[in-house]
């Protein structure tokens, strides 16, 4: 199921949600965020009363449960970074940042958890790392913006596998934390928080649920998933916005972004197949294997 949540999670940032915020262009990036925070608050807390029975909840409360507050603070402000290169036309940056993302998880994997990678893996890897070097080269430089969205969501994704809490627990948990500075900017801005029209208040109100699940479905293949393998599949949900970008929106495929995504699809291929491979080899002496971590 790990591998499900991480699709799952991928492929809506990916392909959903540019689409959805595209559809929100007539608001500044700082009102969509806040209504993002309000109402996938109030999903979380639904989904929750719904789900009260299921959920294991943070109580008595752990020390490890602090760790709440990091990864809201670690989400809040990579939001905020990413809203912060749309509004400014830093696109590239950010494009570079989720790149060089899953190679900070992969480190993190490796320095903090102590996993270790196969032969196989660890030149996935190196090809992987290769296409990100293409892209910085051809560019010309490493900007710190690129940088800083990088590591605010890997780090994000080593505090919730290791925090251990139910995936909408946590989540909710960091939304009702920044909550404050939510109301705070709805209750200042001149911005509409309810719009008369319709379409344009479900709209906000779906970012509720674009912001919530895919979140929670992250939370949910963390405590699954090794983090060298969430890592290398972070690359989907910026692949999927440069096929979205080129197939739908007409926009133009530099001969760098095409090198990096023909390097980085044949890592992802052939961890994916030395993954494969090692379940089967791990699962075949049992006759009622377990849950398996790629």
């Amino acid at each position: 199921m790990g591998l499900v949540y991480a699709l799952g999670a991928y492929l809506t940032w990916g392909l959903l949600v540019p689409v959805h915020f595209r559809l929100l262009g007539a608001f500044s990036p700082w009102h969509i965020l806040a209504e993002r925070i309000l109402w996938s608050s109030l999903f979380a807390g639904l989904l929750a009363l719904a789900w009260r029975h299921r959920l294991r909840l943070p109580l008595p409360f752990a020390r490890r449960h602090a760790l709440l507050l990091l990864s809201a603070v670690l989400i809040g402000v990579n939001w905020v970074l990413y809203l912060y290169a749309v509004d400014r036309g830093h696109l590239l940056d950010a494009s570079l940042g989720y790149y060089i993302n899953p190679l900070v998880s992969v480190a993190l994997g490796r320095v903090v958890l102590g996993e270790r990678l196969r032969p196989v893996q660890a030149v996935a890897v190196g090809i992987a790392a290769l296409g990100v070097v293409v892209a910085v080269a051809w560019a010309g430089d490493l900007p710190a913006l690129s940088l800083a969205l990088a590591v605010t969501f890997a780090l994000y994704g080593l505090v919730r596998k290791v925090v251990a809490v139910d995936p909408l627990v946590g989540f909710l948990a960091e939304t009702l934390i920044l909550m404050p500075a939510a109301l705070a900017w709805l209750a200042t801005t001149t911005e509409p928080v309810l719009p008369a029209e319709p379409r344009v208040l479900a709209l906000l109100m779906l970012t509720g649920i674009t912001t919530a699940l895919p979140l929670i479905w992250f939370a949910a293949a963390a405590v699954r998933l090794r983090l060298t393998t969430l890592g290398l599949m972070q690359y989907i949900a910026p692949t999927g916005l440069l096929v979205l970008s080129v197939l739908v929106y007409g926009e133009r495929l530099e001969p760098h972004r095409a090198a990096m995504f023909g390097l980085i699809w044949a890592a992802l291929a052939l961890y994916t197949v030395d993954a494969l491979r090692g379940r089967r080899a791990e699962g075949a002496p049992r006759s009622a294997p377990g849950p398996m971590r790629v």
